[in-house]
């Protein structure tokens, strides 16, 4: 089965930088190539993500990492600029979200899964589901106008793919380079390697990857599980 992006403004919506470049890359380069417009919105400024050697105004030099992975995806980049470790689903961070969605317009949001393994994956879950429902309520205003229809809601295979039980396999064989260089661009939690209480990223995403795809048949796949609730599941 072939499955068709043309069209589509597919919108990924992750707790951290680099998030989107472990979960979700390879589909939106896949939609991209199809005709889709494709953004990533990062919640948290990933200040906190400190390698063993610090490194000064973190959070800054993971925006610009986040800012050229984007450009090589030639997606869009939006920055709600939560601190790690807060990340909550509370009126403020709804609000700032309500207005990323309504500036994107986003058909299809890819977010973390409710049993992925990080507290602010989980938030960010919750606050992802929450405002796919009312970036169409009008009640809701802003100073962008309302989207048309609750866009669809993904939810993405969790980081080492613990828990989750896929729906299905999107075919990302192609595309795991766009992948690949996307996430070198963020060269400050690549320098997390040897850290104790980190993972190699490079080498777990490409696992991942492998992983998936044995399971589907292909080379290199990502995982996902549509999201059955009212108005944010679509027939293809």
């Amino acid at each position: 089965m072939r499955l068709d992006f043309a069209g589509e403004r597919v919108l990924a919506v992750v707790a951290h930088p680099d998030d989107a470049e472990l979960l979700c890359a390879g589909t939106l380069a896949r939609a991209k190539d199809d005709g889709a417009a494709v953004g990533i919105c990062v919640l948290c400024r990933g200040d906190k993500g400190q390698p063993a050697t610090p490194i000064p105004q973190l959070a800054a030099v993971r925006k610009r990492e986040a800012q050229a992975s984007a450009k090589v995806l030639g997606g869009r980049l939006l920055w709600c600029g939560f601190a790690d470790g807060e990340l909550a689903d509370g009126p403020s961070e709804r609000r700032k979200l309500l207005r990323a969605y309504r500036a994107f317009r986003p058909t299809l949001v890819l977010a973390h899964a409710p049993e992925d393994y990080h507290p602010d994956h989980r938030a960010a879950s919750a606050l992802a589901e929450a405002v796919t429902w009312f970036a169409a309520s009008r009640g809701q205003t802003t100073r962008q106008p309302v989207l048309e229809r609750q866009p669809q809601l993904w939810w993405m295979d969790t980081v080492e793919m613990h828990r989750f039980e896929p729906g299905f396999y999107l075919d990302i064989s192609r595309w795991l380079d766009v992948k690949t260089r996307m996430l070198r661009c963020h060269r400050s939690q690549l320098q997390r390697a040897g850290d104790e209480d980190f993972a190699p990223l490079e080498q777990m995403m490409q696992r991942q990857c492998s992983t998936r795809g044995s399971q589907a048949g292909v080379v290199a796949a990502e995982a996902f599980r549509i999201q059955r609730s009212f108005k944010r599941v679509r027939a293809w």
